[in-house]
């Protein structure tokens, strides 16, 4: 277990910079007048969040130099490579506010799913999602809510997240569930096993350490130490059940959901724990390395990630 340098801020310590009446009057307007409207005011708003987001483009840049260095044959955009991650951003925003408005379908996706993952959420006991801030898992959300197939818990890092959602609408989906990963107590943790057992699948993101900072495994991730949370695989452990990554991106205008096995299940005692948990994590930190490689202006994170960042 690692924490973080005494001078390292924390991602959830750092301010909403964006408007709240600002989102709702833009959630509005790509409502009723649909998304050519909207999209010119969205870039001037990026422009002003890149000119005025010193730290945020000392992270990207950070991330595109490692991306670089790692996977040789990725091309980035000659010019403004990092203001160009800025824009896919905010079209990745404007496609959350498209999918749960019912503009994107499942005839705009394209399915990638190697181990016929996707039949198994009608029948049997439920698994465990392990996403990431790569694309746009927003999708997958919605889809499943609208597709009906299973009901979906989604665990969620801060309370930012309940109010974008409520602006998507999405607080009223029926087969949905919003969980804080705070509130993962022993009774909690029951009802997701009994989730399991009827059927329903468990969503978590696996690239955003703790709100406390504790519990991180550190694995090498772009060729650099970085921290990744230890909860995916603690809670893969204490549920007893297979473990599948997901990516959600955009690739020439469409979506392509890739669903895949990670593991049957993660097993670990009180001994073996950190040195299971530290495994699963950077085997997780491989499968995105090479997501990030497939799809490099996605992985939207905007804070300092590598332990040299710091």
């Amino acid at each position: 277990m690692t924490r973080p340098a005494p001078d390292s801020a924390h991602w959830a310590d750092q301010p909403e910079r964006g408007n709240p009446l600002l989102l709702r009057i833009t959630a509005a307007a790509a409502r009723h007048l649909g998304r050519r409207a909207v999209a010119p005011v969205m870039w001037l708003v990026v422009l002003y969040f890149y000119l005025t987001g010193r730290r945020a483009r000392r992270s990207i840049a950070s991330y595109q130099r490692r991306l670089v260095a790692t996977h040789p044959d990725v091309v980035l955009p000659r010019y403004a490579p990092v203001y160009r991650q800025y824009l896919a951003f905010s079209s990745a925003l404007l496609d959350k506010l498209d999918v749960w408005q019912d503009k994107i379908h499942l005839s705009d996706v394209d399915l990638v799913d190697p181990d016929n993952l996707h039949p198994q959420m009608r029948k049997g006991s439920g698994q465990l999602l392990v996403g990431s801030h790569l694309g746009n898992i927003e999708i997958c959300r919605a889809l499943a809510e609208r597709e009906q197939r299973l009901t979906l818990n989604v665990l969620v890092h801060n309370k930012h997240a309940e109010a974008f959602n409520r602006l998507m609408g999405e607080s009223e989906a029926v087969h949905l569930r919003l969980i804080q990963v705070s509130e993962l107590d022993a009774v909690r943790m029951m009802e997701l096993a009994q989730a399991l057992t009827r059927g329903e699948w468990i969503a978590i993101t696996g690239d955003r350490i703790p709100l406390s900072g504790e519990r991180t495994a550190e694995v090498d991730f772009l060729g650099a130490r970085a921290r990744l949370p230890q909860g995916p695989w603690l809670l893969a452990g204490l549920l007893g059940c297979p473990v599948n990554v997901l990516d959600c991106t955009r690739h020439n205008g469409r979506y392509r959901i890739a669903i895949s096995r990670l593991t049957d299940r993660v097993q670990w005692t009180r001994a073996t724990r950190e040195q299971e948990v530290a495994r699963w994590a950077q085997a997780y930190a491989d499968h995105l390395s090479r997501s990030c490689a497939g799809a490099p202006l996605q992985w939207f994170n905007f804070y300092p990630f590598w332990s040299d960042d710091a």
